[in-house]
């Protein structure tokens, strides 16, 4: 499929207020990307672009016809998406009506219509985003991840003997929501406040995991299940953090730029680690992409111990693709331009499909 001109969907959700605005804004993309207005792209220069638009020009650079098609949570746009006429879906969804929990629900619905789309299936959207039942597939393929407990509603339902410290989270949420300075605990007083507090405010199980002390690291992995490549690691430096905040990826570390928590943090290139250790995480890391279905582009979460342990925190399907952030750093390091993997990650999609339908035939 190298060199093929495609028809590409940008398919991307908003829900409630947003939704209209987003709709206008699509229909406004779609008619400046074809008349080249410079006025346009100079108000583009004075905002920080989404990665939406970034995937669109890198598209464009490649020779595709890209579109945006905007999922804002109503039967219509499902019609719509069904209508769309693409040869591909880059799919950057992560919910539908603002539900995450129905982001795996998208992938089904274009596998049951035959739309080609690009990253995880529902398989690896349920099986990430169920942290348990992903640390659950981590424990029976051998990959070390800390031991865990689940409660809802007075419910116990799973149970390692865990010790505290603990770290305590919505089990379905991702994007590090939920996750702030207090979802540390060593008490279990802090422990029963924070797991009603998950549940009231998220309605979703508390995951109860002991805190594992040590540095953060990513592994982006770039290909298909059965034959994939870890890219260079990338470190979330959590050490000026001030004393006594937790060095946990918190949703101000990585969301609120206004926040001291934010600008005291940073993502880099690692560079100070000897060849074995290097290997053994980016070999963890692939080992976790497999063992929960990811495709085409994926990252794995975790921690290196001061001891040089490595466990597994979680797996993300369809990671951030803004050319700032972890997964194109790590993929600029391996020598690919962003244009690159934006391409590759279009190839990977679309050799997928290939290949079924030869197995099908």
């Amino acid at each position: 499929m190298t060199g093929a001109k495609l028809k590409v969907a940008v398919l991307y959700d908003v829900w409630g207020d947003e939704a209209a605005a987003a709709e206008a804004e699509a229909v406004e993309q779609k008619v400046a990307s074809k008349k080249k207005k410079k006025k346009k792209r100079e108000s583009k220069s004075k905002r920080e672009k989404e990665d939406r638009e970034e995937i669109f020009e890198a598209l464009e650079k490649l020779g595709h016809e890209p579109f945006y098609q905007v999922l804002d949570g109503t039967q219509p746009c499902l019609t719509s998406l069904a209508k769309c006429g693409s040869d591909l879906v880059f799919n950057l969804t992560e919910s539908f009506a603002g539900d995450d929990t129905k982001e795996m629900n998208v992938a089904a619905y274009m596998d049951l219509l035959g739309i080609r789309y690009t990253g995880g299936g529902p398989h690896a959207h349920f099986l990430a985003q169920d942290k348990a039942t992903a640390k659950k597939m981590f424990a029976f393929h051998g990959i070390k991840t800390p031991f865990f407990a689940t409660a809802y509603r007075g419910r116990i339902e799973h149970a390692h003997d865990v010790s505290f410290p603990l770290i305590v989270k919505p089990m379905w949420e991702d994007g590090s929501i939920g996750i702030d300075a207090a979802s540390v605990v060593g008490s279990v007083k802090e422990l029963m406040e924070r797991v009603e507090y998950i549940q009231n405010e998220f309605d979703s199980p508390a995951l109860i995991e002991e805190y594992i002390e040590g540095r953060e690291m990513y592994v982006g992995v770039l290909g298909s299940y059965e034959k994939a490549q870890p890219l260079p690691l990338v470190e979330l430096d959590l050490s000026r953090l001030p004393e006594g905040t937790p060095k946990i990826a918190s949703y101000d570390v990585k969301f609120e730029k206004d926040t001291q928590a934010h600008k005291l943090t940073k993502s880099y290139l690692v560079d100070d680690l000897d060849e074995k250790t290097t290997a053994k995480l980016q070999e963890v890391g692939l080992a976790a992409y497999q063992a929960v279905k990811l495709r085409d582009y994926g990252r794995i979460d975790m921690r290196l111990t001061p001891k040089g342990e490595v466990y597994v925190i979680e797996a993300n399907p369809n990671p951030w693709l803004s050319s700032k952030q972890e997964f194109a750093m790590a993929a600029k390091a391996s020598g690919r331009s962003y244009t690159d993997l934006i391409g590759e990650i279009v190839e990977l999609a679309m050799a997928r499909y290939a290949t079924n339908a030869e197995n099908a035939s």
